[in-house]
């Protein structure tokens, strides 16, 4: 029999209990699949004593995850204690100094240090893979670095944070409020540590910086992102949407051009009867867009311990192959930095408006947008609340410049009792 390849795991959260078990449970087919077996020598974690519901009998336990990536019986660093800084990244720079290959499901690390860690990495001569760490078990990494190799990507785009997607499906269904859901939430422990990275869209960027890097062969970049997150949907806002035909998600969408790199994670309105608007709950979505292929969607469960626990397992078993591909599909060092663009494509808004209940508010509206040069195609008042007048307004293709213009003419004008609410609508 071919010799083990040797693992060491940090963290053992429910991903990294995951990875074990199923290792356990799929002994016989992991070692048939990867041509040899699969060995946890080592494991390192915050506590020993607590119950994860498996035997660690046999395994070797560091109380430090630097030292357990030096280790020299290992083959392979498995990262899974999360965080863009400290133990991570500590344990991650000193497995390439040992030689050893990285598994990772850690994309704010990534997305933050990506770069560095890749031409590190690929100096040493050392694998990082990280599919587990974008969209739990949809294969989309693989997909862009090898399925889609040979075409021009043309845009990715997709619902990439399933707690999100939680947030604004029960909202619908429950007419509940975001507040009312969002502890819903917290209480069956969807949410981060810091709730920001989940429901201000952080989670989703990290996710979409890394695939625009593979697709478009560029640097990756999170800090040129355009990130907006759910905080300021409405159910009023997904009510009238639904009446419309569209529903609210928070959508990733990247695309390369001769102007730059456009990556932005917002919320949208999308056809309701289109693969994004007919995602539910915790489910992600990714639609990679090719020159020659056209759109691949790729659709499946974005998080939990299986999908994600699968997801760092296939990796380990490539690395067994002895299969090497550079971390984001070429070399590292030959990725280029692309300059950050907001997008500039003409299209429909939708517009929430709290009005001052007065004569002529809406006539100072409609010339607000007149003046911007910005058609209005749809236009509905809803009853009256506290002396205010609820507006709805959907306009015919704008550019984002125009947009701006007509919201702050309306908001030194003093007829809007609040910051008007504009999110894009987005065909897929």
């Amino acid at each position: 029999m071919n010799k083990p390849l040797v693992i060491g795991v940090a963290g053992l959260g429910t991903v990294g209990a995951g990875v074990l078990q199923m290792l356990e449970d799929n002994a016989d087919l992991v070692t048939g699949r990867a041509g040899r077996p699969i060995r946890v020598a080592a494991v390192c974690a915050r506590s020993r004593n607590k119950d994860r519901g498996l035997s660690l009998s046999g395994i070797d336990w560091e109380q430090d995850p630097v030292r357990l990536a030096a280790r020299p019986d290992i083959d392979v660093f498995v990262e899974l204690i999360g965080g863009e800084e400290g133990p991570a990244k500590q344990a991650i720079e000193a497995a390439i100094r040992a030689g050893k290959s990285i598994v990772t499901a850690n994309k704010a690390l990534l997305a933050v240090h990506g770069n560095g860690i890749a031409v590190a990495a690929e100096a040493a001569g050392v694998t990082l893979r990280f599919e587990a760490a974008v969209a739990g078990g949809i294969p989309v990494v693989k997909s862009l670095t090898e399925s889609l190799a040979g075409d021009r990507v043309l845009r990715v785009m997709g619902v990439m944070n399933g707690t999100c997607n939680y947030i604004l499906t029960r909202m619908e269904s429950t007419g509940k409020s975001y507040g009312e859901i969002f502890a819903e939430a917290e209480g069956l422990g969807y949410l981060e540590a810091d709730p920001t990275l989940d429901v201000g869209g952080i989670d989703a960027g990290h996710k979409l910086a890394l695939l625009a890097s593979i697709a478009f062969g560029t640097k990756v970049d999170f800090k040129g992102m355009e990130i907006e997150g759910i905080e300021r949907i409405s159910i009023g806002d997904i009510e009238q949407a639904g009446d419309m035909g569209y529903r609210v998600k928070l959508v990733c969408v990247s695309r390369i051009s001769d102007q730059g790199l456009e990556q932005r994670t917002q919320p949208c309105l999308v056809p309701a009867n289109s693969p994004l608007g007919q995602v539910e709950d915790a489910t992600n979505i990714v639609v990679l867009e090719g020159e020659r292929t056209g759109p691949v969607f790729l659709r499946g469960a974005g998080a939990g311990q299986g999908p994600t626990a699968s997801a760092v397992l296939g990796d380990i078993i490539d690395i067994a192959r002895g299969r090497k591909i550079s971390t984001f599909g070429q070399p590292a060092d030959t990725l280029r930095p692309a300059k950050p663009i907001r997008v500039a494509a003409m299209v429909p808004y939708y517009v929430r408006l709290l009005l001052v209940d007065r004569p002529g508010v809406l006539a100072t509206v409609a010339a607000a947008f007149g003046d911007a040069g910005i058609s209005i195609n749809r236009l509905r008042q809803y009853g009256h609340a506290d002396k205010a007048a609820p507006v709805l307004i959907v306009t015919h293709p704008t550019g984002r410049t125009e947009l701006s213009q007509a919201l702050d003419a309306i908001r030194s004008s003093g007829v809007s009792v609040n910051d008007p609410v504009a999110i894009r609508i987005e065909e897929v």
